[in-house]
């Protein structure tokens, strides 16, 4: 079944492939140049956070140490702030920056900040609609194009609706980062300086730089999962108009 070339697709979708392939690049550029540079205090990724917690009256959050590059992490629900290789023993501006961001997560959970607790909810929703919302809506269009099956077609359209609310769901869950990622980067900023982790401004704009390229490869997600949803919702109309 072809449908042509949908431009409005292409609108979302070509934005997003291009600001993905840059944000990427920049963050891995980002990240190494200012990995060179070593903070003027010397205070490493997890002395930071746990500078950052205290500063915070934040007492229940465990810091540890895992495997890999840049795979740092905030688990809201067993309060561990993971620090990865590249982050949790090094003294650079790219490390403590990358740390105070995980920290700004913890920072965020604690005050109740919604939405980080939203989008904890819709992890569930975000999971399954994802995986099986496009499934369902082309499900739902290919069994209303059988005529054998003209008599169940109200149930092929609620199939076809259910799959679109629960990737619609997943798209929401990418749009709700968006105002989370950057918040936890502002509250990072901000506590370094504060805190007197950072000691000048030049300190600050280097942890900027790299948290503002990291924070791109989200909103290049949430532009993908909006052009997914365009795609899948545009099929939909077009099949129903042309039973």
């Amino acid at each position: 079944m072809y449908y042509g070339i949908d431009y409005t697709y292409l609108i979302f979708a070509l934005p997003a492939l291009l600001l993905g392939l840059w944000a990427s690049s920049a963050v891995k550029s980002r990240f190494a140049k200012y990995d060179r540079v070593q903070t003027k205090r010397g205070v490493t990724g997890s002395q930071a956070a746990a500078i950052l917690l205290r500063a915070n009256g934040i007492t229940d959050v465990k810091i540890q140490h895992i495997h890999g590059n840049l795979t740092d992490n905030y688990n809201p629900t067993t309060k561990i702030l993971s620090l990865s290789d590249a982050t949790y023993a090094s003294s650079s501006i790219a490390a403590v920056g990358v740390a105070a961001h995980e920290t700004g997560h913890a920072i965020q959970h604690n005050v109740g900040y919604f939405p980080l607790n939203f989008r904890r909810s819709l992890v569930p929703v975000a999971n399954l609609g994802s995986r099986i919302g496009p499934l369902l809506v082309l499900l739902g269009i290919g069994f209303g194009y059988s005529a054998q099956a003209e008599q169940y077609l109200p149930v092929m359209q609620l199939v076809t609706d259910i799959g679109l609310l629960l990737f619609a769901g997943a798209t929401l869950f990418y749009l709700v980062t968006l105002p989370v990622e950057f918040d936890a980067s502002w509250r990072a900023l901000k506590i370094l300086k504060e805190a007197n982790v950072f000691v000048d401004d030049e300190e600050i704009a280097g942890a900027r730089n790299v948290l503002w390229a990291a924070a791109m490869t989200y909103v290049a997600s949430a532009l993908s999962a909006i052009a997914s949803f365009v795609r899948i919702l545009m099929i939909s109309q077009r099949g129903r108009r042309r039973r």
